[in-house]
């Protein structure tokens, strides 16, 4: 499944960190948060709570733009291995110059210089999303928003909302939203995870998106499930994510295929690939094996994730005639 080309929407940049990469920066700068890693050296956490501490303990060890510029690099090397040639990745301004614009246009030339390198060297094309952290509150947001606006163009495609989704609701982060839309900006929101799908309906409803991330529990409501394929919502559907964090027992229990079956258009990504001990050529293995996905079906999937992101039209055009090799 690795030579098959791939499209992926759901990819948090931090998240795909590798542990190994994450261990030499903290050494780097004499920095311990040794206790995020198992005796592997791989990451350590017991449920969905503290793999979000410890997903910030270890962005805690990218500092500069030039730490994302090297995260960037080693992240699309390991998409690229996996056969990915387009991808679009969360990046969170509260990470990246602590939501200030002047910092956050640094790192973004940063990580933009490095895609740009990647795109010539590997031939993966990426595009980045804003996004806004749930729990960290809707005043965050709004300067979240705000930098996403004033960087909006043909890299900074789009805007979404991450984080813990049992905080707050879709509407406190309503303004953030209408900002970023005015700007341009496509948009997506983490929903139907751990909120359920009134989750994902309050989504749609208050922050009008077209895409959301996960969106899974949708198959619990199945008038919602109706609703999503009626408009045409796109979900951005982690399979390995949702097994490993415990929301299915396996990917044969997993709600993709029959929110395919039922005409949702449903994506498949890694989320934070690292932490979840996936990459995308896996997920596709484990589709293949517990569903019994074929070779059409993923080509199909792949089309209908790249007719859903959020680039301009020239390079879904070039990224099209990829996926017909």
């Amino acid at each position: 499944m690795s030579a098959l080309p791939k499209v992926e929407l759901h990819l948090h940049l931090e998240g795909a960190a590798p542990p190994s990469f994450i261990a030499g920066l903290a050494k780097e700068k004499n920095l311990d948060i040794s206790g995020i890693f198992d005796a592997r050296g791989q990451y350590r956490f017991t449920d969905f709570s503290h793999f979000l501490k410890v997903y910030e303990a270890a962005t805690s060890a990218l500092q500069t733009p030039e730490d994302y510029a090297r995260l960037t690099r080693t992240v699309l090397e390991e998409s690229a291995q996996s056969g990915v040639v387009y991808s679009e990745t969360f990046l969170s301004p509260d990470f990246c110059g602590g939501r200030e614009v002047g910092a956050w246009r640094e790192y973004l030339h940063a990580m933009r210089e490095a895609a740009d390198q990647a795109e010539r060297q590997m031939g993966i094309t990426l595009r980045g999303i804003v996004t806004c952290i749930r729990h960290f509150g809707p005043e965050k947001a709004r300067e979240t928003a705000l930098c996403a606006a004033e960087t909006a163009g043909d890299w900074i495609v789009g805007f979404g909302i991450a984080g813990d989704e049992r905080i707050g609701a879709p509407k406190d982060f309503r303004w953030a939203f209408d900002c970023a839309r005015e700007a341009g900006l496509r948009l997506t929101a983490h929903a139907g995870e751990w909120g359920g799908p009134d989750s994902v309906r309050a989504a749609v409803r208050d922050l009008g998106v077209e895409r959301i991330g996960h969106g899974v529990r949708a198959i619990e409501d199945l008038a919602l499930v109706d609703e999503l394929a009626e408009k045409g919502i796109v979900l951005e559907v982690c399979p390995g994510s949702n097994v490993a964090l415990g929301l299915y027992r396996s990917f044969r229990d997993h709600p993709i295929h029959e929110l395919d079956r039922r005409g949702v258009k449903v994506t498949v990504s890694t989320d934070d690939p690292p932490f979840f001990h996936t990459t995308m050529a896996r997920e596709y293995e484990e589709l293949h094996r517990a569903l019994d996905w074929d070779e059409g079906q993923f080509r199909r999937i792949a089309r209908q994730s790249l007719d859903a992101a959020f680039c301009d039209a020239d390079t879904r055009a070039r990224i099209g005639k990829l996926l017909e090799v």
